[in-house]
């Protein structure tokens, strides 16, 4: 079995994140995170997560 990219359910990214799944969607509906829709429901790869978590770090003071 080839290994491909891992993908994520919403609940799981907003575990992740600490956030809502409200939260995810939102972020997914602007485009900010990439994810890829799979009947109704949406899958996000990992590496999509990683990065925007990585892009979000500001620094503070």
């Amino acid at each position: 079995m080839a290994s491909g990219p891992t993908y994520m359910t919403v609940a799981e990214v907003a575990d992740q994140m600490r956030v809502s799944k409200m939260t995810v969607y939102r972020l997914v509906h602007s485009g900010e995170l990439e994810a890829v829709r799979v009947g109704r429901s949406f899958r996000v790869p990992e590496s999509a997560v990683q990065e925007f978590l990585s892009k979000s770090y500001f620094q503070a003071g």
